[in-house]
């Protein structure tokens, strides 16, 4: 083939850098954003924390955006100044936002006032099997290979990948037989909590009836369920499990309950899931009948341009006023993109607090269907920028602190035309569940009946779907529990 020259004519989008920034900062959380800042602030000369007293005059000086907070001239705390009408305007007589969070064991003006209370260090499972081991009698050898045995376990307490990364750990250190991993894993799992260090369920819930009294009543029974009949356990069926036992049903019944008081995850109550904590990002109250929104004082760090580098520019060299000119550039329109995230998300939360002003009434019951394409069309943006605005923002409400997400949700329908949304829908199994009568527990298939009667047409395997969302147990485990 020769070579030759086309021309071709094509359309391309293309990210502005501006662009890019005022993207990625739309997405992060308050505790992101605030890391973020510091780092421009620190690479940026031209740009500084504005003092509370003194931003808007240090800003204002120049033109640029006098600050990044966006937060409206309506601040959280106007709600209190209003008297309430009904009895969901008394939620907020006298709203605490949590601004200046207080701790007991000091009145005002008292010395305790500056100290704040420490949690101490959780203990883990690692560290908690690691100092009994350390008051264990044991050879070095079989020590070491107990550590190895520790540092294997994942957060249920279980060597889910066998003894073999066990004894390649070891190797280098000194070579060792299965044989050995085995007895020493056999002691381990001996330790508090019971069951640690095992290999599968089975041998989780064996070692822990072995450490049981003989006297236990169903023990024998439950032992030789674990040995060889768990599957059936796991389906309920007792009669066929006492069939194949040859044992009365009573006994099995309660071989059966013994095994369930038994903890399957012996690791997990020792490695608990970090509490978090968050700030919201938006408030909303009511006053004079009407639901008010508006951003967090401290939704956002305040910058503002420093006055003294842009003082030098004027009169700076060529290359160096080149350079403090890029940076106040950057500046201003980093200044922009936070004032256009800031109105953002007031827009999203009060279009989120306008669709779901029943929820913020009535409960969970009350919550409407709402997707991102509706307020996608309210605020006049595309899908994907509600969905950046709406991960890791929280708004605070009179029922509590929710992530933006918590508000959207798909619709079923209803026999009058409309539809109710899923949280609603969970709500009211949560409700039903209940109130049931503990000995005639509501099945999947009462509850779909039970909410077709109110109007709502749902499915059953939508309602055990649901159920199982909630983390409530079917109707046959709740019968045993009560």
């Amino acid at each position: 083939m020769k070579p030759g020259l086309q021309l071709r004519l094509h359309q391309q989008l293309a990210l502005t850098p501006q662009l890019q920034q005022a993207i990625r900062l739309l997405q992060l959380s308050q505790l992101e954003l605030e890391t973020e800042l510091r780092q421009l602030v620190e690479s940026n000369p031209i740009l500084e924390f504005a003092d509370e007293a003194g931003d808007d005059a240090s800003a204002g000086a120049d033109g640029a955006e006098p600050s990044a907070d966006g937060g409206g001239d309506e601040a959280p705390a106007a709600a209190a100044e209003s008297a309430p009408e009904t009895a969901a305007d008394s939620w907020d007589a006298e709203p605490d936002f949590g601004f200046e969070p207080s701790y007991a064991g000091g009145g005002a003006g008292s010395d305790d006032d500056a100290l704040e209370p420490q949690d101490a260090a959780p203990v883990g499972l690692r560290e908690h099997l690691q100092w009994q081991l350390n008051l264990t009698p044991m050879s070095e050898r079989d020590r070491a290979i107990a550590t190895a045995l520790i540092d294997a376990l994942d957060e249920d307490g279980y060597l889910r990948e066998g003894l073999e990364p066990v004894a390649a750990t070891l190797m280098p250190l000194f070579p060792v037989t299965m044989e050995e991993i085995e007895a020493v894993r056999h002691r381990v799992q001996r330790f508090d909590p019971v069951g640690v260090a095992s290999l599968d369920l089975k041998d989780c819930l064996a070692v822990q009836l072995e450490l049981l009294e003989p006297a236990t009543e169903g023990r024998a029974l439950a032992q030789q369920i674990v040995a060889g009949e768990l599957e059936l356990l796991a389906k309920q069926d007792l009669a066929r499990l006492a069939r194949r036992l040859r044992a009365d049903d009573g006994d099995v019944a309660i071989a059966a309950a013994l095994i369930r008081s038994l903890d399957p995850r012996p690791g997990a109550a020792l490695n608990p899931a970090p509490i978090e904590y968050v700030a919201p990002d938006a408030y909303a109250w009511k006053v004079d009948g009407r639901w008010r929104v508006s951003l967090s004082p401290g939704s956002q760090p305040k910058l503002a341009v420093n006055q003294h580098y842009c003082s030098l520019i004027a009169r700076a060299r060529r290359e160096d006023a080149a350079y403090l000119r890029g940076q106040l550039q950057e500046a201003r329109w980093l200044l922009k993109s936070l004032k256009a995230r800031a109105d953002t998300l007031l827009k999203v939360a009060e279009a989120i607090v306008r669709a779901q002003s029943a929820f913020l009434e009535y409960g969970p019951e009350a919550m409407k269907p709402l997707v991102l394409r509706e307020v996608a069309e309210q605020v006049g943006m595309h899908e994907s920028t509600i969905s950046r605005v709406t991960t890791r923002k929280y708004l605070h409400t009179p029922r509590g602190t929710f992530e933006f997400k918590y508000f959207f949700s798909s619709g079923v329908s209803t026999d009058d035309g409309g539809s109710a949304s899923a949280t609603a829908i969970q709500a009211m199994i949560r409700k039903l569940v209940a109130d049931e009568d503990r000995r005639q527990p509501f099945s999947d298939q009462a509850l779909a009946e039970e909410l077709h009667r109110r109007g709502i047409q749902v499915a059953r395997r939508t309602v055990a779907k649901y159920r199982e969302a909630l983390r409530i147990p079917s109707s046959g485990e709740r019968v045993r529990a009560g």
